[in-house]
């Protein structure tokens, strides 16, 4: 049974709801980022800078997803951004069930159960997370609307209405994905967190493989389009180019037969009036070592353009070559209309973890602004033949902090700086795109980056892109792979030499109090609130986002004079509304409202909970304004909806 919260039992002191007067017609969030474009930006204004400090709890809905011991299971963070259409939201949550809620109440009107957790855990950093659904109508079928769930290796079709699964797609309402791969795979090795696209009547999609899985002929990333009446396979795209496909001659001699990954994890977008797709496509196996797939390796983290109608390449841009870090690009291609120097351009913007902003014209994939090939640090890692080069937008400028020098060791007092700068010497260090070593090498932007899955939210009429971002180093180091016998993943590893994200970037200081507390290695802010100016090139303002309570408590800083917000890391994205604001939650158990023009906070509330989801808006028929958020981990998830009371 799914129950709904009252909002008094959150918050106390906050008085139920009424309804207010209505403002306008209905107003949807149909798709995921928004629309297809991926701009995360909403027309409404019903909630704006004048009253957005009335905004409080509306209802709250729970998913109640629980370990499951028979299965091996547990749930991760609710990352979902519902859709609402028609009055009703439609939710995925972390075990990849569907729920269809009153878009006004948040009261359940019916759940459907993939029972994705009947396969065990899945094999990725995340564990069982999903961030949305699909929805697309028959017009064959008097217009009904249906809803598309790709669930680990399964792609679903739902009837709306109901939540029952259509019968004559696929086989009952199922289509295998584990299918007509380049290679067979291990079914339970292929998963998908972010949702599909819709172009005509096709549906679109990638996938995901676990990061840890480097063995030959590990899943590869086909990009892959069905028909959204049978589930019939129409077109595939191949990410690993083989023999006589455009890119095959990037990368030695043999190794397209075996590299698995570079796929499309995080979500596509669609310009659909051209009827061309934007992917971004992730990092071919394994992520910190190459002696494997020595060469550039298209069309590894690239952005991809695509004929949707065809799958045919129309253009690409290889955002990282040879990739050594991770640097997959996390964040869906922000479609926007922009004036640099007075010309109208109608763009594409790729986000990256390594805090780049990279902007080509939409149609032509001819970059708005000049990128340079820069020499970077070479690998001295037995058998690795990194690249020498890489891209670097001139503009707009990064984003966020890059690279690591002994002057970015925490330095809230001098005394903590010097015992970081002791613990930073242990492994190596330097300029963004130092190569990952045999001792650990600290990378920033570390592996979530910079950017991640939440993106960008673009605002049409000041031309910024908001975008927040993350400041936290991670330990990238090569080591030789465990397949021994006592080892239970043994299995899954091939590779001799394989990456490993296992390093502390902590230190514990001589006065961290008992029990002993670790410390950051690097100084705050951890996080910011960015708004890129896409008409310019240029960072507008950039703010700290959030705060670091934990920090903040440590008994090392006791008395000590702390910056007013120390910043907060986190993958979620953020929303923009014509009503001046930008909604944003973060790691510091708060949802945030800003102003567009100049980042200034005007609103903040506690939660219960993280925010660990995209927000979204709607207006509901009956004239109100929500804005809806996902929170928590586990059992402890939720949906909660705020809006101004009457």
């Amino acid at each position: 049974m799914r129950r709904l919260v009252p909002a008094t039992l959150l918050f106390l002191g906050i008085a139920a709801l009424a309804g207010t007067a209505r403002q306008g017609p209905m107003q949807e969030w149909p798709v995921y980022g928004g629309d297809q474009g991926g701009a995360k930006s909403s027309p409404l204004a019903d909630i704006n800078q004048s009253n957005v400090t009335k905004l409080a709890v509306a209802w709250e809905w729970r998913p109640e997803d629980k370990p499951l011991d028979e299965y091996g299971t547990r749930p991760g963070n609710f990352q979902n951004t519902p859709l609402m259409i028609d009055n009703v939201l439609y939710v995925s949550t972390q075990y990849n069930r569907v729920v269809a809620l009153d878009a006004d109440t948040g009261k359940q009107k019916w759940a459907y159960d993939p029972k994705a957790y009947v396969d065990g855990q899945p094999p990725n950093g995340t564990g069982y997370v999903h961030r949305g659904l699909a929805a697309w109508r028959d017009q064959r079928d008097s217009n009904k609307l249906r809803i598309f769930l790709n669930s680990r290796y399964r792609l679903i079709c739902l009837d709306a209405e109901t939540g029952t699964p259509i019968e004559s797609f696929g086989a009952k309402g199922i289509v295998d994905l584990s299918e007509n791969l380049i290679w067979k795979i291990e079914k339970k090795h292929y998963t998908n967190t972010s949702p599909p696209v819709i172009y005509k009547d096709l549906v679109i999609l990638g996938n995901g493989v676990g990061d840890r899985l480097v063995y030959k002929n590990d899943p590869p990333g086909d990009i892959r389009a069905f028909d959204a009446r049978t589930g019939k396979l129409a077109w595939s795209f191949h990410t690993i180019p083989q023999r006589g496909e455009f890119g095959h001659d990037t990368w030695q001699e043999g190794t397209t037969r075996y590299t698995g990954h570079t796929n499309a994890w995080a979500p596509m977008t669609l310009d659909e009036a051209r009827g061309l797709l934007y992917v971004p496509v992730g990092t071919p196996s394994n992520d910190l070592y190459g002696g494997n797939r020595i060469g550039e390796g298209l069309f590894g983290e690239t952005i991809l353009c695509l004929d949707a109608a065809t799958g045919k390449r129309k253009w690409h841009y290889q955002l990282v070559h040879h990739g050594l870090w991770d640097y997959d690009p996390p964040s869906p291609p922000n479609l926007v209309t922009i004036a640099p120097d007075g010309r109208r351009v109608d763009a594409v913007v790729q986000l990256t973890k390594q805090g780049y902003a990279f902007v080509f014209d939409r149609v032509t994939g001819k970059p708005v602004w000049p990128i340079e090939e820069r020499p970077v640090p070479k690998s001295d890692v037995p058998g690795e033949v990194s690249w020498p080069t890489q891209p670097v937008p001139t503009k707009p400028p990064a984003f966020t902090e890059q690279g690591v020098t002994l002057d970015d060791a925490f330095d809230l007092t001098p005394e903590l700086k010097k015992e970081a700068q002791a613990a930073m010497q242990k492994y190596r260090i330097g300029p963004l795109f130092t190569p990952p070593s045999l001792e650990g090498t600290i990378m920033r932007p570390g592996s979530i980056g910079g950017s991640n899955w939440g993106g960008g939210a673009f605002d049409t009429g000041s031309g910024y892109l908001f975008v927040k971002t993350t400041n936290q180093p991670t330990i990238a180091r090569v080591r030789k792979s465990d397949r021994s016998p006592n080892n239970p993943r043994a299995s899954e590893v091939d590779a001799d030499l394989v990456g490993d994200f296992s390093g502390s970037t902590d230190f514990t200081p001589s006065n961290a109090g008992e029990p002993a507390q670790p410390l950051p290695m690097l100084k705050p802010p951890y996080g910011h609130l960015v708004a890129i100016d896409l008409n310019h090139g240029a960072i507008a303002w950039r703010i700290p986002f959030g705060d670091t309570p934990q920090l903040r408590a440590h008994p090392a800083l006791t008395g000590v004079s702390l910056p007013e917000s120390l910043g907060t890391p986190g993958a979620p994205g953020v929303l923009v509304t014509s009503g001046g604001l930008v909604f944003a939650g973060g790691f510091d158990i708060a949802f945030h409202a800003f102003d567009t023009k100049t980042g200034r906070e005007l609103w903040r509330q506690p939660l219960p909970r993280r925010a660990t989801g995209t927000p979204m808006t709607y207006r509901t028929r009956a004239g109100r304004q929500f804005v809806v958020l996902a929170t928590s981990s586990g059992p402890d998830a939720s949906l909660m909806a705020f809006a101004v009371p009457n």
